[in-house]
């Protein structure tokens, strides 16, 4: 029997929808059972109480809890390595950023490739650093540090986190833009790192702004400027470090990745209620406390994000002779 033209084809165009009707359930199903958040560092720091918002938040909107599940170790690589691991039905999601364009660098023998075996999801914020001094040093602007670090090369100990961590790169990119040559002294944290700055062990730091800020405000150290491309609100009256050295930036960025081959439309469902979350004024106001100037877009925003941190870094990390502990 020979079917009319147009049944033929409305059979057909059916018969061709049906193998997507499964992932767009999943889709729409999405999430069914508590979702895995994994952070790479310990709790209690500003990336896992990032981690945390977000996680309460979807929690909130999605209907299943989003846990966070702390595995800290190795710069975070530990963290990275179990979820490039996972399976990727959306099930296990990664606190990514900086850390992981620092480390694709950093560590040559990794059991994975952070830009191929991560999808990028959501953008969360970035978070720029400020550089703090010890009020006995004699430069009160960024123009008579640069003028005395060059005038005093290697008898400047610049504090970090510890090697490879933001606040260490931020250093290590002032000091090629600025010409200038200081001893880094790296600490397991920021808390100690500032400690020993207050104490006058060490004469500059380039400090996450939540852990520097109330020293600044007490006059225990004096800030220069912050990292970010201008002024950050937290401290209006301190110049960005752009406004003398152009293209310089340096923050702390945070979003969520999702193992390779996780469907691109649960993707797209995590990353649009990330965005409505970030949207929304009260936790806005939240990640604003953290140091955050707050993130949105699509996962090929954040993709890119991160592509242009991992190559901004290596130039920093092999200019540098950067090596791991």
């Amino acid at each position: 029997m020979k079917l009319p033209r147009r049944t033929f084809l409305r059979l057909a165009a059916s018969a061709g929808a049906l193998p997507a009707l499964p992932r767009l359930a999943s889709a729409l199903d999405y999430p069914t059972r508590p979702v895995r958040l994994i952070v790479g560092f310990p709790a209690g720091g500003a990336i896992d109480t990032t981690g945390r918002l977000i996680a309460q938040s979807l929690s909130e909107r999605l209907g299943q809890p989003f846990v966070v599940e702390n595995r800290s170790g190795a710069s975070g690589n530990i963290a990275t390595a179990a979820v490039a691991r996972a399976r990727p039905d959306g099930y296990t999601l990664l606190v990514a950023g900086s850390n992981d364009a620092i480390n694709a660098t950093l560590y040559d023998n990794l059991s994975f490739k952070f830009v191929q075996h991560i999808a990028p999801v959501a953008s969360i914020g970035r978070a720029p650093n400020v550089m703090v001094v010890h009020p006995s040093l004699p430069a009160k602007t960024l123009q008579e540090f640069i003028a005395y670090a060059k005038a005093n090369p290697g008898k400047i100990s610049m504090a970090s986190a510890g090697v490879g961590t933001p606040s260490h790169m931020a250093g290590e990119l002032f000091k090629m833009m600025a010409s200038v040559a200081m001893v880094h002294v790296p600490y397991r944290g920021q808390p100690p790192a500032l400690i020993d700055l207050i104490g006058g062990q060490v004469q500059v730091d380039f400090s996450t702004i939540p852990s520097a800020l109330e020293y600044v405000k007490a006059g225990n150290l004096r800030a220069l400027a912050v990292t970010s491309p201008a002024r950050f609100a937290a401290l209006p009256d301190v110049p960005a470090i752009a406004e003398f050295l152009p293209g310089y930036e340096a923050s702390t960025l945070t979003g969520l990745g999702a193992p390779s081959d996780t469907p691109a439309d649960i993707i797209e469902v995590i990353n649009k209620e990330t965005n409505r979350v970030l949207a929304d004024p009260k936790i806005k106001a939240q990640f604003v406390a953290l140091g955050n100037t707050v993130l949105s877009g699509s996962p090929a925003d954040f993709g890119k994000l991160i592509t242009d941190e991992t190559g901004k870094w290596a130039k920093v990390i092999r200019a540098a002779n950067i090596k791991p502990d």
